[in-house]
């Protein structure tokens, strides 16, 4: 019996067409010479450099990326103690009502989290700006995080913990010393996925974002709605660009751990 059918070949075949030839037809079309954005006129570099002289694309950038770092930062930390709490814990009073709030803005609509949050901020009389975004971003994002890092702590060795108690260590340099590190690719992962869900944000972003702070998907969203135009090719292209660079280079430091973790135990069985 064969294991990969020419019924199988095909299937993959166009599912990865459906996924990745939007993509790679945009990347072609952002090294168009013409203005229209269906009609290939030639190669051309041009709208990279006047994607550079764009003042209103490169701010908006900007903002995006201070928001996308400090709320995915901030979202592993939380999440990551909203994790360790949820798997060690065991049962305590109010467990339910807190993985509860911990896991609702996975199946909350988007809409229903940006207007809660909006109302919110008017009612404590918060400006909308960066800060507001910040802490839009890390409310959603913090449960992708938990998600994450419970799932590899479940499968922990907790003796590692108790051979570190037992050598002196106090609770905190154990984690810090031997829990993190075990746990490391699980927490880079879960800041990736929150960096990544808060550069592509939009709705959340466009209910608490304010004059003074626009973040990319919703410049590139008002800019559309007027026409694509050869810029937003190009600065899509470089997005794509630099998500790629990351999740290669997380694998990379993913695999590295996991070599480096498999040595370091046969080391052990050995010694």
């Amino acid at each position: 019996m064969k294991r990969f059918s020419a019924f199988n070949a095909v299937s993959l075949t166009l599912g990865f067409a459906f996924l990745y030839l939007p993509m790679i037809i945009l990347v072609i079309y952002s090294f168009n010479d013409s203005k229209l954005v269906t009609v290939w006129a030639g190669f051309s570099t041009r709208w990279y450099g006047e994607l550079m002289q764009n003042e209103a694309f490169l701010d908006a950038a900007w903002v995006t990326i201070r928001v996308a770092v400090a709320s995915s930062t901030i979202a592993t930390v939380l999440g990551t103690m909203a994790a360790y709490v949820l798997v060690r814990a065991g049962r305590f009073h109010g467990r339910t009502l807190f993985s509860g709030m911990i896991y609702a803005p996975l199946v909350m609509p988007e809409v229903i989290t940006g207007l809660s949050l909006l109302l919110l901020f008017i009612g404590i009389g918060l400006d909308r700006g960066i800060v507001t975004i910040i802490l839009a971003h890390t409310t959603f994002s913090m449960c992708y995080v938990s998600v994450v890092v419970s799932s590899r702590l479940v499968s922990f060795d907790r003796s590692l913990e108790e051979a570190a108690l037992d050598l002196g260590c106090t609770p905190f340099e154990a984690f810090r010393l031997v829990t993190l590190p075990i746990i490391a690719p699980a927490v880079i992962s879960g800041w990736l996925l929150a960096f990544t869900l808060s550069l592509d944000d939009l709705v959340i972003a466009s209910f608490t974002a304010g004059p003074s702070a626009t973040t990319l998907p919703i410049k590139i969203f008002s800019a559309v709605r007027l026409g694509v135009s050869p810029e937003i090719n190009a600065l899509s292209t470089l997005m794509i660009a630099v998500v790629t660079v990351g999740v290669i280079t997380a694998s990379l430091v993913s695999k590295r751990a996991s070599i480096r973790q498999q040595a370091e135990a046969q080391a052990a069985v050995r010694a």
